[in-house]
């Protein structure tokens, strides 16, 4: 079983077997749709011409790393800031994995050092932290002892409450739903 964030095959298989293409999709994962964000990094590829490296991106050319992400099709909204975040992410990659980005979770002894090590990368914040963590426990079997703890309540399992819980369409659609009605909740709180 893959990943099927960016509703691609090509695309969710780099995700699927690409940690730093992973990390990178989930730093793109806002202000844009997800389908969109998780997509990009193998368009970031193309466009470099190589598979994606975290050591190559960290000291890559700030203003070309910008103007790639800039092509058109953007790879995202705000292409400069986002390539700058990818950018100091694959730089912490580097500077406390040597460069391999499944470091960041495969040697984590538990959930709460899994979310405090995602929750320190550039580009995550705590909720951002705590769905990845989800994420990789519901989906790749990264399961660290308090894994569901550590990111509650997005580790609950038959919920549909972000990308951890997206394994096709209609769970995309789902999650969509939930939070539209999150949304519809709130601001009836605030009215």
């Amino acid at each position: 079983m893959g990943l099927h964030l960016s509703q691609i095959d090509e695309a969710d298989e780099l995700l699927t077997n690409d940690p730093l293409a992973l990390l990178i999709g989930m730093v793109l994962d806002q202000q844009i749709p997800l389908e969109r964000a998780f997509a990009a990094p193998r368009e970031l590829a193309r466009r470099l011409g190589q598979a994606l490296d975290a050591e190559e991106l960290a000291k890559y050319d700030p203003d070309a790393l910008g103007a790639i992400f800039s092509q058109v099709p953007a790879l995202h909204r705000f292409p400069g800031s986002m390539a700058r975040r990818v950018q100091a992410m694959c730089q912490l990659v580097v500077d406390a994995y040597d460069g391999d980005a499944a470091r960041v979770w495969t040697t984590a002894v538990d959930g709460k050092e899994l979310l405090g090590r995602v929750a320190a990368l550039p580009g995550f914040g705590q909720q951002k932290a705590k769905i990845f963590v989800a994420l990789l426990g519901k989906q790749l079997g990264v399961t660290p002892p308090g894994w569901r703890e550590a990111c509650a309540p997005f580790g609950d399992a038959g919920t549909f409450r972000s990308i951890a819980d997206i394994t096709d369409v209609s769970t995309r659609d789902r999650v969509r739903e939930y939070k539209k009605a999150m949304k519809a909740a709130a601001k009836a709180g605030s009215a």
